[in-house]
């Protein structure tokens, strides 16, 4: 009886979850460029609406343009990029790649791979932006607060997207968005200062839509975003079983369009619905739901009410 050959299989070593070549200085000083001035726009929006800067054709666009990047980053980035909730056609996949990339929170790729790992590692070491990193006393807690709401954006480690990213490697579209992001960010202060001159007829229309729709649009879509990593994993409540510190933080949910039923995602991360309790507002979902109902969108992983049950927290006796 002969031996059967021994097929030498390849050395498959696991690809690490940290890129070898940290992120540069130059990198840093952008992200601070790019956070920073919105932030001090934010600042200033106060007292300049208690002048005369601030006119209903500033409000709407503002408004329109909120929901567009807020909803790209809800939609797009996070329910459909990063977990899959539904499937989209050519045109609508384009669409939420844009869309997010106008909210200005990092190229497509790179955002998707961060969010990947804090599911894998959500409030553990490997976590890239968890209020609980320093530890779990107050001065810890409050220094970890800081680190996951603006913090860990400085950090030099940078997320591998060969390991947490492959799928959308593999997609010339999104590639080729990942790589046009600074237009997009481009595309983000040009659109709403076009549209706030040609609605005004003026220069001074346009400088208004400029600051609001522009600057001070996208730091409140900052801070929202940003919210979601540092207070739904420090406060609120808990429905369901999960094994990390993800809350429900329900003043959060209008501004955040859903993403702050925090507590039911990291239970059920495909989920296209977060808010899936009575009262609970999950604008993003709706918005998934049109989608679906234009035929844009397709296999809508819709939560059931056997599913919710079964993941509901155990009550104390």
């Amino acid at each position: 009886m002969t031996e059967a050959p021994v097929v030498e299989r390849p050395n498959r070593r696991p690809r690490p979850e940290i890129d070898p070549d940290p992120r540069p200085n130059a990198e840093k000083w952008l992200i601070g460029v790019f956070t920073g001035v919105p932030i001090l726009a934010l600042a200033a929006a106060i007292p300049l609406a208690w002048g005369r800067f601030l006119g209903w054709t500033d409000v709407l666009i503002t408004a329109v343009f909120y929901l567009i990047s807020a909803g790209g980053i809800t939609v797009g980035y996070h329910r459909y990029f990063t977990h899959g909730s539904f499937k989209a056609n050519r045109p609508l996949k384009i669409f939420l790649a844009v869309a997010g990339g106008m909210a200005m929170q990092g190229p497509l790729i790179t955002w998707v791979a961060d969010h990947r790992r804090h599911h894998k590692h959500s409030d553990k070491e490997m976590d890239p932006h968890s209020p609980w990193r320093f530890g779990d006393d107050w001065k810890a807690l409050a220094k970890g607060l800081v680190w996951a709401h603006y913090g860990w954006l400085f950090n030099g480690d940078r997320t591998s997207k060969e390991r947490f990213a492959k799928d959308l490697l593999n997609d010339r579209d999104l590639v080729r968005l990942h790589r046009w992001f600074p237009g997009l960010v481009a595309l983000s202060f040009l659109l709403p200062a076009v549209l706030g001159g040609l609605l005004t007829m003026s220069w001074a229309g346009a400088l208004t839509a400029l600051f609001w729709a522009g600057l001070v649009r996208i730091s409140l879509v900052h801070h929202v975003t940003w919210s979601i990593n540092s207070i739904c994993h420090t406060f609120g409540t808990e429905h369901f079983e999960s094994r990390d510190k993800s809350r429900n933080v329900w003043w959060l949910a209008i501004p955040s369009l859903g993403e702050s039923w925090h507590n039911l995602h990291h239970c059920d991360p495909t989920s296209a619905r977060h808010g899936v309790l009575k009262g609970q507002v999950d604008i993003s979902a709706r918005i998934i739901w049109m989608f679906e109902k234009a035929g844009w969108a397709r296999d809508v992983r819709w939560p059931t009410q056997e599913r919710i049950d079964s993941k509901r927290a155990k009550q104390p006796q």
